[in-house]
């Protein structure tokens, strides 16, 4: 006679509550989608080319002569520290401690996380521009803290930040500001005067603010501004960026975190128990990368500037209404000039439709209705897959 068991777990659901609403990611439908369909994928914002060959070749020196293939220091290896400290003054005059101001992460995703675990708890609210990267919402739920979004709407052409809005957000509660620039997915980057106003509300009411500034280096029109140097921010700032969109070696992962000593203490303490170490011998080639002369900084945004306007002229050709972005390597539309109402529907029909793959922007929204109908477009690909991409997409 069978003996019958309590289910394992008992009744509760395997995962986390906190974690329970995620689901599985939509860049990783898409790029399954993708690869299904044999689809052009202009969803997943991974280059579909390697960055420069001797950085990849102080990468193979790294591996075959020892260095990182053990466990590389926890807050990285003094090279890539040293590195990090004289970009930050070389691009933008900010002084920082490469012993005791920075600290080396497993990708930008990985200091995200680290960052809100360490400074948020249960009862805290976080403030973050949306559409949001999918990995900020999931952050501040395992931190057990609450988002609260404040909506970039579309305005004379590009996506702008209400500052009033912003202002009405903060509460009592209010522990910290989550905000990305350049803004993935909508192009947008933050004008000075809005990131003064963003410095003044966090210093009169005492916020701390984490930046996630991993595409610095594609700002097309105008010059990318840390916060970290406004006044009064220097002390209050985790400042956020990492080696994979500015070098396109995005499988290795190598972000970094700059911030005072007591903020980098914080964070390090939650990233010790997160992956420990990553990356080692990657370490020591983006630490060449960094020191690259200022022309292979300006010949990458050069090129990729050029991919935007190929791909801003195929959207617009095929109909959509096309929000030409400021920065970052993504394009978002609105479909409803094409009769569409649903892009998430629209972009799982549009494999089949002309062979091409995008992302839905709801998903990256708290408010589903705001986004409904944008769809995000990758063009961090190479010349000939965007001109094709945007033949195919004629057939709409």
């Amino acid at each position: 006679m069978a003996v019958m068991s309590a289910p394992v777990g008992g009744s509760r659901p395997f995962l986390n509550r906190r974690l329970a609403a995620f689901g599985t990611t939509i860049f990783a439908e898409m790029s399954a989608l993708a690869a299904r369909t044999g689809s052009i994928n202009l969803g997943q914002g991974f280059p579909d080319t390697d960055g420069p060959a001797e950085i990849a070749e102080a990468a193979s020196r790294a591996v075959l002569s020892g260095r990182g293939n053990q466990y590389p220091p926890g807050p990285g290896i003094p090279e890539l520290r040293n590195a990090i400290a004289a970009h930050q003054q070389r691009f933008y005059g900010l002084s920082y401690d490469p012993d005791t101001e920075v600290l080396v992460t497993a990708g930008a995703t990985e200091a995200i996380a680290a960052a809100l675990l360490a400074l948020l708890e249960p009862g805290d609210e976080v403030i973050a521009l949306e559409p949001f990267y999918d990995s900020y919402a999931a952050c501040i739920a395992m931190a057990g803290a609450t988002r609260v979004p404040v909506t970039l709407r579309p305005r004379d052409g590009v996506f702008a930040l209400d500052l009033d809005e912003l202002r009405r957000a903060v509460t009592p509660r209010t522990r910290l500001l989550l905000l990305n620039t350049p803004h993935n997915p909508t192009g947008a980057v933050l004008t000075g005067a809005e990131l003064a106003a963003i410095a003044e509300l966090a210093v009169e009411r005492d916020l701390l603010v984490v930046t996630d500034e991993v595409y610095e280096h594609l700002v097309f029109e105008g010059a990318h501004t840390p916060l970290a140097g406004l006044p009064g921010m220097r002390e209050r700032t985790v400042s956020i960026s990492s080696a994979g969109k500015t070098f396109s070696f995005t499988g290795w992962k190598v972000g970094w975190v700059t911030a005072s000593p007591a903020l980098v203490s914080a964070v390090r303490s939650a990233k010790q128990f997160l992956t420990y170490v990553s990356s080692g011998p990657f370490q020591y080639a983006i630490a060449e990368a960094l020191a690259l002369p200022d022309g292979y900084y300006e010949s990458f945004r050069a090129d990729l500037a050029h991919k935007r306007d190929i791909l801003t002229a195929g959207l617009r050709a095929a109909g959509f209404e096309v929000f030409r972005p400021q920065g970052t390597y993504f394009i978002t539309t609105d479909i409803a000039p094409l009769g569409e109402k649903d892009g998430l529907a629209f972009c799982r029909s549009l494999p089949d439709r002309c062979g091409v793959v995008a992302i839905p922007n709801s998903v990256f929204y708290d408010d589903k209705e705001a986004g409904r109908t944008q769809v995000r477009w990758a063009f961090c690909k190479r010349t000939d897959v965007l001109e094709e991409a945007a033949t195919r997409l004629q057939r709409l």
